[in-house]
């Protein structure tokens, strides 16, 4: 039987891939979250439904935690020149990729893609060995 954590999960998952989906079908769009930020900064043309996107990650995120009753997570990290290079970080992996996550592993997995393939195995290996080191740390 499925607990509370794992309903939630499932529920999440379905969303992302329903909004997607929905982006797809309707605009012919690929949802990769550093790809429509990167294009709602620098460029003009689309902005609006860009930043509408965006705002709903973070509106939907603060709505699953009100309807649930847990608290928003605060940072761990209070130093902003940390949280800075990360984003320098991410951001170069991410031009590197030629794409995020969701892009690669959500959207390009689904269209059967070997580039998305590739990056989703490079990240998730980089991400499981992370996991282990720190792991061994802690």
């Amino acid at each position: 039987m499925l607990d509370a954590s794992s309903w939630q999960a499932l529920a999440g998952g379905l969303l992302i891939g329903l909004s997607a989906s929905v982006l797809m079908l309707f605009s012919g769009r690929v949802a990769g979250i550093s790809g429509i930020f990167q294009s709602m900064i620098f460029k003009s043309d689309g902005r609006a439904w860009r930043a509408s996107f965006i705002g709903g990650l973070l509106l939907g995120a603060v709505l699953c935690h009100a309807l649930i009753g847990k608290p928003v997570p605060q940072l761990l990290y209070s130093n902003p020149l940390l949280a800075i290079a990360a984003g320098f970080l991410v951001g170069f992996g991410v031009s590197k990729a030629s794409g995020c996550t969701s892009g690669h592993g959500v959207c390009g997995l689904a269209r059967l893609s070997r580039r998305s393939l590739a990056a989703t195995a490079c990240f998730m290996s980089a991400a499981i060995a992370t996991v282990a080191m720190v792991n061994q740390l802690v």
